[in-house]
């Protein structure tokens, strides 16, 4: 190993720590507790070491953003990959994103709440964000019928994130969770254009 490829290696590794430092602080005590200060704090860099890899909070959260949509992505892909049949992978990818979004509110609200600096819906996005979409997409398949399928997953997509939005902000009943869940799905198959 050359000397800049292990250079490489370790300023990677710094990025990543840094990365689930503010997963971590984000998901105990919300975004606004991350500052690049505490972030120095307790991984045990400068702040300056902080800034040679981010701009600043807006940069780290756009990282842990991207790092969340990589992991939606595997996550509906082993939700569709599991479900017993095609007509069942609707509701198995509704589910685990649902729970997805449930399990992780602070990585949550970085991937679509906060701001941040990724591209979507355009030639240039990142590959997670395109692999979460189509996963989506795929599942959604036995569904689309006749409907334009990159806008009926829009659609669908904006109806989880709607539930989940609503949900971990306490603006559901929570003992209706998963029967508004399967209603949303059971009309998506019945519905056509």
């Amino acid at each position: 190993m050359t000397r800049q490829e292990r250079r490489d290696r370790e300023r990677a590794q710094r990025r990543q720590v840094i990365v689930n430092a503010a997963r971590e602080l984000a998901e105990a005590e919300g975004w606004e507790s991350v500052t690049t200060r505490r972030l120095a704090e307790r991984i045990e860099y400068s702040q300056p070491v902080l800034y040679s890899h981010f701009e600043g909070k807006d940069g780290i959260v756009s990282a842990v953003a991207l790092e969340g949509f990589g992991e939606l992505a595997a996550t509906l892909h082993n939700a569709r990959e599991g479900a017993d049949s095609p007509h069942s992978e609707p509701r198995a990818v509704a589910s685990a994103y649902m729970e997805f979004a449930r399990a992780n509110p602070a990585l949550y609200e970085a991937m679509f709440t906060l701001r941040v600096d990724l591209t979507f819906a355009q030639s240039d996005t990142p590959a997670p964000l395109h692999a979460g979409f189509a996963e989506l997409r795929e599942a959604l398949a036995p569904l689309t019928g006749d409907r334009d399928a990159e806008t009926f997953t829009e659609i669908v997509w904006s109806a989880l994130h709607g539930l989940a939005t609503l949900s971990q902000a306490g603006r559901l009943r929570p003992d209706f969770y998963d029967k508004r869940l399967a209603m949303l799905v059971d009309q998506l198959g019945t519905v056509r254009a």
